[in-house]
């Protein structure tokens, strides 16, 4: 128990047979449960789990590669099972490292948070030795998954080191969630569609000698197209279907403005490149919806801002322990 509230530690693993033990023994002893979800791996990294002997382990293995958001969510309605109040996710590379656990629970066991998020670039000096492409990189999608998901306070969208109340897991549709690489952008849109309070955690990471084998020319048009449905599943639930919000009116009128504009000025472009002359009025049909419809976004960006799910609205857990139920193998 940590605080009153039971943990589990889910870690999803595909070819880890070298590391998984090291996750296992580091794991601290207020963990109760450790969810081990082994993904298809070609090696034994079920069998190196078990090997620890950890009674707090439960082994599960998928017969077919489901990828790292597949294992979580295994490994989320197994902890639910066992009787979880608070899932933590660690890696099964053991890049996540544990002694900075407790950060992460106080927001959710404590503070009232319902899920919180480790952040590897809470400084300037975080981003040294990461080459400037990754940087790049790592800010544009950042930007992108706060566009997308709602999340305005938060940064280093794809950092998996998380901590989650389980009741909050409870109301998420587990089956609807991107199993893959977008696995995490898409859980904090469909968080903030539950308006869960949601926060960051300065936390270092821990780089070993592993090699990504992430193709970017496959997770790119998959991250691209759930960034899209994701933003604008949002913008239908929180913003039309619930309660029709002045956000949708600005963003949808603005848009079309906007996109009117540029059509106006588009065709204002080839009416002068065949030498004919452009009126006040012209130019005025096609500035005038460019402005308002610019201004409409602006105004629907800064109230879609201010809705950010950051105020704590959870209870602490109370300090009394409950039977912890026997571990499993699967």
């Amino acid at each position: 128990m940590y605080k009153g509230a039971r943990i589990a530690a889910v870690v999803p693993a595909f070819r880890e047979e070298r590391m998984i033990g090291r996750v296992i023994e580091t794991m601290p002893e207020f963990v109760d449960d450790i969810v081990i979800v082994d993904d298809c791996s070609p090696d034994d990294t079920s069998g190196a789990a078990k090997k620890i002997g950890d009674p707090r382990v439960t082994v599960i293995r998928h017969e077919v590669n489901q990828g790292v958001g597949g294992a979580i969510i295994t490994g989320h309605r197994t902890a639910l099972e066992l009787g979880s109040d608070v899932n933590v996710i660690m890696a099964g590379d053991a890049q996540m490292d544990p002694d900075y656990l407790p950060n992460l629970l106080d927001k959710v066991t404590d503070e009232g948070y319902g899920f919180a998020k480790a952040n590897r670039f809470y400084s300037p000096e975080s981003f040294d030795g990461m080459p400037r492409h990754r940087v790049f990189g790592n800010i544009v999608l950042s930007f992108m998954t706060k566009l997308t998901s709602g999340y305005w306070n938060l940064f280093d969208p794809q950092n998996g080191y998380t901590a989650v109340r389980t009741e909050v897991v409870r109301r998420l549709p587990l089956d609807r969630i991107a199993k893959r690489y977008s696995f995490e952008n898409d859980l904090l849109t469909h968080l903030n569609i539950l308006q869960v309070p949601a926060v960051d955690v300065p936390i270092p990471a821990v780089y070993g000698d592993e090699v990504s084998s992430i193709k970017l020319r496959k997770v790119i048009p998959e991250l691209i197209n759930r960034l899209t449905v994701g933003f604008w599943s949002r913008i239908w639930y929180r913003y039309v279907l619930w309660s029709f919000s002045p956000i949708a009116l600005l963003l949808f009128l603005g848009l079309f403005l906007f996109i009117f504009g540029i059509g106006v000025s588009i065709w204002m472009i080839f009416q002068i490149a065949a030498s004919v002359i452009a009126t006040a009025a012209t130019v005025m049909l096609a500035a005038l919806p460019l402005m308002i419809g610019t201004q409409m976004l602006i105004s629907a960006l800064q109230l879609d801002i201010q809705a950010t799910p950051s105020t704590p609205t959870y209870s602490p857990f109370e300090g009394a322990g409950r039977e912890v139920s026997p571990s499993r193998d699967r």
